[in-house]
């Protein structure tokens, strides 16, 4: 088997040399199929360069798209880097994220290396709130993960953010460690964010999650070495309507503007931020693009975002059949398809490659995947119903959940618009899950059905608590499910049972 392996070899490399060896003709050289004339029919080539540059733009910095948007959402707010935000209740339809959930009071925030190194004091879990989550770069790269499942392993600590161009002015990295710091990997950005999702233990409530978040600080190294370290800043973000959602108008390309003014340009990154200049970005330089500038850049926009949904809905893309059988496909829901990326810290490189596509794609609608990925929480993603339609605004669906989900904690069931991968805005209720059980109508084996409709007129009589609307304040929405469980019972647990797909029962 070896010599034939070494023949194999040997052959495809005598038959690429035969091949480069050939003398190409007069012919091969001459046979441009008239290219110059064919090439006249681009009577404004400038635009067509920015268009084609502006959309690849935007696939490339969708993930610190998705990044910078929190540290901007929170100025908004009246915040800035270093300030931590809060809720006391888990976040409602008024607040626009990438399909977070509805259950989790949440806390995150947002630094800047630009001045130097900087601390970001994770409180340490206690018998009431432990905290799962992560610490991402600029581009969206998570660095660390905290809490008990984290680098602090739940006894809190002083996470050190060191920028590239550190100068060992504190000490090194190593005697910084030694005193105590948890030292962050050197990234080459200088935004970072986090985001805490607390873990509520013995009874606990989301008021008491609140509380936990202010105990996380954030200060520079030099004023904790100095002794005199400046108080943090706290917003409850209760009752904000705090909207960190990258929208696909011209606010994007402003972000990707952002993005270069405030991270230093990355080597690998040189090729794309050269494009940028077509559009009116550059680094150093305020952003006043012209009007055929904006109209480029627009139209571009609008072509990635095309790119980027297309692989969202596309089978075996960006999520894949879970449940398949001798390669026969069992259930509508999917998994997230992360590839190896999971089992690498999702850095969305291989080799000599920069996953462009299956980057964008994913930060299209999600943030704040952790760097280890464990098994506190599975999502199962639904797309389409049991017919294998994609799910529309303006029918009505029934899912039926068991008694018997294999989940420790619980379920949820959530609703996410398809256009902004957000809750629907200015409903209610955004999904159900095991915590409104007390609530709906079971039934004989336990099991509930869920309704999924824009009105309550669709639903069955005496079953208005069992329904979550797919419609927001002024419009049906096509729509797409996250089904989550949340500490699944064992790693194989999809060996054993499988959610039904949801039902359309609009059909006559």
């Amino acid at each position: 088997m070896k010599r034939l392996l070494i023949s194999n070899t040997l052959a495809a490399s005598l038959i690429c040399s035969s091949a480069v060896a050939v003398t190409p003709t007069t012919s091969d050289f001459n046979d441009t199929g008239d290219i110059l004339e064919r090439s006249k029919k681009y009577t404004d080539i400038e635009y067509d360069i920015m268009v084609q540059r502006a959309a690849q733009a935007a696939i490339y910095y969708m993930p610190a798209v998705a990044q910078v948007d929190f540290i901007k959402a929170t100025v908004r707010a009246g915040g800035n880097y270093d300030t931590v935000n809060y809720v006391t209740e888990p976040f409602g339809s008024d607040k626009g994220f990438l399909t977070a959930n509805d259950t989790t009071a949440y806390a995150w925030g947002s630094i800047s290396l630009k001045d130097g190194p900087m601390i970001v004091e994770v409180p340490p879990m206690t018998d009431r709130v432990d905290y799962f989550g992560s610490f991402i770069s600029a581009w969206h790269v998570p660095v660390i993960d905290v809490g008990s499942k984290g680098a602090d392993e739940g006894k809190g600590g002083k996470y050190l953010f060191l920028p590239t161009e550190y100068q060992d002015m504190f000490g090194t990295a190593a005697e910084l460690e030694a005193q105590g710091y948890i030292i962050v990997p050197k990234i080459d950005t200088h935004d970072f964010s986090f985001s805490f999702r607390p873990t509520l233990l013995n009874g606990a409530t989301h008021a008491e999650a609140g509380e936990h978040a202010k105990g996380i600080k954030i200060y520079s190294l030099a004023e904790d070495v100095g002794g005199d370290i400046a108080p943090t800043e706290y917003i409850d973000m209760t009752e904000i309507p705090y909207d960190c959602l990258p929208y696909y108008n011209m606010t994007f390309i402003e972000d990707i503007n952002d993005v270069v003014q405030n991270n230093p340009i990355r080597e690998k990154d040189r090729a794309i931020y050269s494009m940028l200049q077509s559009i009116g970005i550059e680094k150093g330089e305020a952003f006043d693009p012209t009007p055929v500038q904006r109209k480029a850049a627009l139209e571009g926009l609008e072509i990635a975002y095309a790119h980027m949904q297309n692989k969202f809905i596309t089978e075996g893309e960006t999520v894949a059949p879970l449940w398949v059988n001798n390669g026969e496909k069992m259930s509508e829901w999917s998994f997230w398809n992360f590839g190896p990326q999971a089992q690498m810290g999702f850095p969305f490189e291989d080799g000599d490659e920069i996953l462009i596509d299956k980057r964008a794609a994913t930060y299209f609608y999600v943030t704040f995947l952790p760097s280890q990925l464990g098994g506190a929480t599975f999502y199962l993603t639904g797309l389409r119903d049991s017919d294998g339609n994609l799910l529309n605004g303006t029918d009505t669906y029934k899912l039926n959940v068991p008694a018997d989900v294999p989940a420790k904690d619980f379920w949820s069931a959530i609703v996410y618009n398809m256009e902004t991968k957000n809750f629907s805005r200015g409903v209610e209720r955004v999904g159900a899950s095991t915590k409104d059980l007390d609530d709906m109508v079971k039934n004989e084996d336990g099991s509930v059905d869920v309704y999924y409709a824009p009105t309550l007129d669709e639903v069955p009589e005496g079953y208005e608590a069992n329904w979550v609307t797919t419609q927001s304040a002024t419009n049906a929405n096509d729509w797409f499910f996250l089904f989550r469980l949340y500490r699944p019972e064992a790693p194989d647990w999809f060996e054993n049972w499988m959610l039904s797909d949801v039902v359309n029962i609009s059909k006559p």
